[in-house]
């Protein structure tokens, strides 16, 4: 089977030359990924447009018609740290659209990987650090209001905690929340997921590898949830400005096989979505997230 994953070409809309987001990375992720055999176009899914009725499944509907019309407040904006366009709600509701496809063929294929995702930081009545809807968020609160699945388990390995995700579903025994990131990061007022694991600046691959190995397999065992949605931000890498860790590709790569594989060893089905990373070598960065489908396509 060769992996399936979901794009869009309207996942990258043009921001001002110099912006610290690399939005060009979702097109180079989706063409490397075909240059080097690990997605065929056949294998790539379309995702459709997030609907304000989807996205009002988490986020309140004045902020949603806010966003979407282009008059959300200038410190709501600098909060985004985003330019809104009419390009930029394309793109961000197309995101979300792909997560919500991705969950589906999780579900049935076993795993998909969704080339965006990961806006964890986007709360119920506003975005942050370049969040604007929670993807992961939305598409967990649809599998469970069609009665899809009954339990979920967000991994998020990001090196940010996933603060908006872990305060939406506070309350929500049916989805279980699980961040590792780096304790002295953004944000720095963290929210409670039902299980955070804070960690110190520098730590280097082996120091994280144990640390993701000794919670995941009970985790897994405690919450038996009938599918995993898997933040895979490599902003964790030594490489990255916005990070404070140190793991190496190599590192990422074993940190990757490992969710995988052990998830899938257990019979859960996993959807991946590739999360943040922020290295200024473009070419670097777009490997980096790469790492996530070439350990999916090891594992299928």
């Amino acid at each position: 089977m060769n992996l399936p994953v979901v794009y869009h070409s309207d996942y990258v809309t043009p921001l001002p030359e110099q912006h610290r987001f690399p939005m060009p990375k979702f097109k180079l992720l989706y063409e490397l990924l075909l240059k080097d055999q690990i997605i065929t176009q056949e294998s790539t899914y379309k995702p459709t447009i997030a609907n304000d009725k989807l996205l009002q499944l988490v986020h309140n509907e004045t902020y949603v018609s806010q966003f979407c019309d282009g008059t959300l407040d200038d410190k709501s904006k600098r909060r985004i740290g985003l330019p809104w366009s009419e390009g930029l709600v394309k793109r961000t509701c197309t995101a979300v659209g792909g997560t919500i496809l991705t969950v589906q063929l999780a579900l049935e294929h076993g795993i998909c990987c969704n080339l965006a995702g990961g806006t964890h930081h986007a709360f119920p009545d506003y975005g942050s650090g370049f969040c604007i809807f929670n993807d992961i968020a939305i598409a967990s609160r649809y599998l469970l209001i069609e009665k899809i699945v009954n339990k979920i388990l967000i991994i998020d390995l990001d090196v940010h905690q996933g603060d908006g995700t872990a305060f939406i579903f506070r309350d929500d025994e049916r989805v279980f929340t699980f961040s590792m990131h780096c304790e002295a990061n953004f944000p720095y007022r963290k929210q409670k997921s039902d299980l955070d694991i804070p960690l110190p600046i520098g730590l280097d691959d082996d120091g994280y590898l144990q640390i993701l190995a000794f919670h995941l397999t009970d985790l897994l065992k405690q919450v038996k949830p009938d599918i995993v949605i898997y933040d895979a931000g490599v902003d964790v890498s030594g490489c990255d400005r916005l990070g404070k860790l140190s793991l190496t590709d190599t590192g990422i790569y074993r940190r990757e096989m490992m969710v995988l594989s052990t998830c899938l060893a257990e019979g859960y089905p996993v959807a991946g979505v590739i999360g943040g990373g922020y290295c200024k070598d473009l070419d670097e960065l777009v490997y980096r997230h790469s790492l996530i489908h070439r350990a999916a396509a090891e594992c299928i």
